[in-house]
């Protein structure tokens, strides 16, 4: 059985669709027809975040590779429509969702276990940032990093979605947070995110060093790779662990096994999407330690632009040249509408 709100679901819904594996370029708005599940929890979506398995699966280079056309948008948030009894949901909660796809739509339909309770205090365009980002930063620090409290975190692009949740994910455990930047406003951005220390681009692996007093940072979080990789692995501490979040520079590096031996050092891998595959459940556990960061005041989400739907290629443009700050989103709905309701 599932509840739905007074207004029943509409026939259709506008979208953004994907309908040629060539990025950018193959972006087309459209009107397809409305989710319908009864297993699922249904969305009215205010809010879409821009993230880079967006970029990938556009061009088909991402390790799920949905048949064209298709609608990307990994999460959303907004207003639940209809939900299954017993998914702890119900018409009008404020809620954000990891969808895995499907996103960049009006309406949405989300696993019950995916969708999670957002404050009134969060905007719908701060918390579209919240579920694949700082989920991943948590499942990366956390468990997958080990960090603890006292230790030294090393964060690679920094000022970035990703970048800016890992420096307040890493503050909330109590971790003393280095943050590489390529500018001065990005350094501006980290600092306003708590880093300790920016360190730029430009030399940075003799500037963390110094830093460190020579000893090197217990983890490194990178979501760059390329040319970087070998330099972080040099960069860590004895029994330092360097996490493997992504290859924004569009080059998957490699280690020679004898540098992870002359330290005792560990490269470990953070794909927070397949994790949660196998443990669904996980996720609302990493909510309640979210939530409770939000109230303690560490985990603020840094919003970057914000687009209109029929402007999807160019908020992704954004995102592939790397000029990105904060979170990119879409608006689907005005929120200052619902308020003045």
């Amino acid at each position: 059985m599932t509840t739905r709100s007074p207004a029943g679901p509409p026939a259709t819904v506008r979208a953004v669709q994907v309908t040629a594996l060539t990025g950018i370029d193959g972006l087309r708005e459209a009107r397809i027809g409305a989710p319908a599940d009864d297993d699922a929890v249904i969305i009215d979506v205010y809010s879409a975040g821009v993230a880079f398995p967006d970029l990938l699966m556009s061009r088909g280079q991402y390790q799920r590779k949905p048949t064209v056309p298709f609608v990307p948008g990994v999460e959303v948030t907004g207003l639940v429509s209809a939900a299954p009894v017993g998914s702890g949901c119900a018409p009008g909660d404020r809620v954000a969702a990891f969808v895995g796809i499907g996103g960049w739509a009006e309406q949405v339909c989300a696993r019950p276990e995916f969708v999670f309770p957002l404050p009134t205090s969060v905007s719908f365009r701060s918390g579209a940032g919240l579920p694949m980002n700082y989920l991943t930063a948590h499942l990366a620090l956390v468990r997958r990093g080990g960090l603890r409290p006292g230790e030294t975190l090393l964060v690679h692009g920094s000022a970035g979605g990703l970048g800016t949740a890992l420096v307040q994910v890493g503050k909330a455990v109590g971790a003393r947070v280095l943050a590489v930047v390529s500018t001065p406003a990005k350094a501006s951005i980290a600092l306003d995110c708590g880093a300790d220390e920016i360190i730029p681009l430009d030399g940075w692996l003799d500037e963390a060093r110094r830093l460190t007093g020579g000893v090197g940072a217990d983890v490194i979080a990178d979501p760059v790779g390329g040319s970087r990789f070998l330099d972080s692995v040099r960069g860590l501490a004895r029994e330092g662990r360097l996490l493997v979040l992504g290859f924004a520079d569009g080059i998957i590096p490699s280690v020679p096994a004898n540098r992870l031996l002359l330290k005792n050092v560990d490269v470990r891998g953070v794909a927070w999407g397949s994790l949660i595959e196998d443990e669904p459940g996980y996720p609302a556990e990493q909510w309640r330690d979210l939530l409770r960061w939000m109230t303690a005041g560490h985990i603020r989400p840094v919003v970057g632009r914000e687009f209109p739907l029929a402007a999807a290629a160019q908020a992704l443009s954004e995102l592939d040249t790397r000029s990105a700050t904060g979170k990119i989103t879409l608006t689907l709905r005005p929120e200052a509408a619902l308020t003045a309701a």
